[in-house]
């Protein structure tokens, strides 16, 4: 189901739209980024990851954070990879789905499974994103040079699903619907999410100062809401967001994920392997983003 385009047209490829400016275009220089970063990467689990949550800024940000979550995808049976990410500018509360075949990648194209896309979409609940929407969006395409890279030579398949301002419900809606294919073996979840935006243009500067500097409070901030995303907890999440209006720009991805964790047939166990920050706030007048890399793997 849902292979192809109606009446025989040819169904778009949707460019790389950030390559150049957000990571090099030079597959050469871009393949060896990608091995620097995830030889610096320690691995922190042997047994199969089936889901990592990991940033999407620019490369020379945040690619080394994203390596030490692509560090433990490298599973043999790996044959399909979902990528949900948060939509930055375009306004829906709904999911929706790319109304290309391909994503372009400067290492070659990838392939979105049609057979999972057609299940989506019968289910009534996706709307499918205009081309420009796609390819306005960096939060998906950030992970595809790692994707591609990591499972190089393997008949893989993409599922990408772009996740808009939903509700709690809506949360739960699409938490439920998705929960099942995190227990087939063959698929794995990239959860595309950066943390605490900080600074005065992204209007948010909480500071606590009983934890010191600025960016010793935003380590705080940002450790609070990953232990709840380690304990699984969706409705402590929803809470610690509701309190702290933390910028975590991935929210809503990662509050579905943790939704598909409850309507797993299986135990999972998350873990944050690695944070960082873009640059370390002292002052007012400064700015940061931070990045942060978990794993989930079956508890057995």
């Amino acid at each position: 189901p849902g292979g192809g385009a109606g009446g025989g047209g040819a169904m778009p490829r949707r460019r790389a739209t950030h390559a150049g400016s957000w990571y090099t275009s030079d597959a050469g220089r871009l393949q060896a980024d990608l091995e620097a970063w995830l030889a610096r990467a320690e691995e922190h689990v042997a047994r199969p990851v089936r889901a990592v949550i990991a940033p999407h800024a620019g490369y020379s940000y945040s690619g080394p954070t994203a390596a030490w979550a692509y560090r433990h995808l490298q599973s043999a049976r790996t044959k399909r990879v979902f990528i949900l990410g948060p939509s930055h500018h375009h306004f829906t509360r709904q999911c929706m789905l790319s109304a290309a075949e391909k994503y372009v990648t400067p290492f070659g194209d990838l392939a979105i499974d049609r057979e999972v896309y057609g299940q989506l979409r019968g289910t009534g609940e996706f709307e499918v994103m205009d081309l420009g929407v796609d390819e306005d969006e960096h939060s998906i395409e950030m992970h595809l040079p790692y994707v591609h890279h990591v499972f190089q030579g393997r008949a893989l398949t993409i599922v990408p699903i772009l996740v808009g301002a939903l509700e709690a419900a809506g949360e739960a809606l699409y938490g439920e619907l998705l929960g099942p294919y995190l227990d087939d073996e063959e698929n794995v979840f990239v959860i595309s999410s950066d943390f605490c935006h900080w600074g005065r243009r992204f209007r948010y500067q909480f500071w606590d100062r009983e934890h010191g500097e600025i960016a010793d409070s935003i380590e705080v901030l940002d450790r609070r809401g990953m232990r709840l995303i380690e304990e699984s907890d969706h409705r402590g999440f929803e809470r610690y967001l509701s309190e702290t209006r933390n910028t975590i720009c991935g929210r809503h991805p990662i509050a579905v994920f943790l939704h598909m964790l409850r309507h797993s047939a299986n135990a999972h166990e998350t873990r944050f392997v690695r944070y960082a920050q873009s640059s370390r706030c002292t002052g007012m007048a400064d700015s940061s983003v931070s990045y942060a890399s978990s794993i989930t793997w079956l508890k057995h």
